[in-house]
């Protein structure tokens, strides 16, 4: 009976190969972790992540430098505007309130001038009073872009260029009013007022903001 016969029970047994490492062993020395879950081990090459996904964690896009600029002059706009609103209608109450005082004076007698003062004052305070509802309603609309910004799509990015613009030409006539008068000093706000409408206007404009305007959102 020969030792070399596969069948024979008394032999040596058979060679097996190399079991491949159980879950939890830890690896040779030199080998880099293969299993689920193991880092990376210095010196092996890193895997490439994954890229973003609808509805997965992704990296928030910060808004560019010069429509966060443009927000900031917004809001400083609408102070302005605020302010001289309450100031229009301030100065429209007193007017008011010395057209009634003409009107008193007036009813006495039907030929005192008092009563045509009456009737030309309330009238001047009705414009004063809407001018200073223009400017609040102008502060309600600057914040409002502001605000809008953040979120805002096409609506908001081509209503602020059209208010840009607007407040620009206004500017440039005040900038030359004041340049006729021979002033310095009556320049130097609108020329302000100019620069602030020349970067509300661009900010939108540029590549970068129109790419803000137009980015996803999930």
């Amino acid at each position: 009976m020969s030792f070399g016969d596969p069948n024979n029970p008394y032999g040596p047994p058979p060679q097996q190969p190399p079991a491949a490492p159980g879950y939890g062993y830890p690896q040779a020395p030199g080998v880099p972790p293969q299993g689920y879950g193991y880092p990376q081990q210095p010196g092996y090459p890193q895997q490439p992540g994954y890229p973003g996904y609808p509805g997965g964690n992704a990296m928030t896009q910060s808004m560019p430098g010069l429509l966060v600029t443009a927000r900031v002059f917004l809001y400083l706009i609408s102070a302005v505007q605020i302010i001289v609103g309450l100031i229009w209608l301030y100065i429209g109450a007193f007017v008011n309130d010395v057209s009634n005082k003409a009107d008193d004076l007036g009813s006495s007698s039907d030929d005192s001038p008092f009563s045509s003062i009456g009737d030309g004052g309330h009238m001047a305070a009705g414009l004063i009073v809407f001018i200073g509802l223009i400017a609040l309603g102008l502060a309600a609309l600057s914040i409002t872009l502001g605000v809008k910004f953040g979120r805002g799509g096409q609506g908001v990015r081509i209503t602020t260029v059209v208010y840009g613009a607007l407040g620009g030409v206004l500017g440039l006539i005040g900038l030359f009013a004041g340049m006729d008068s021979g002033l310095a000093s009556a320049t130097i706000f609108p020329l302000i007022w100019v620069v602030f409408a020349a970067v509300i206007t661009a900010a939108p404009v540029v590549p970068s903001g129109t790419a803000w305007f137009n980015r996803p959102r999930y």
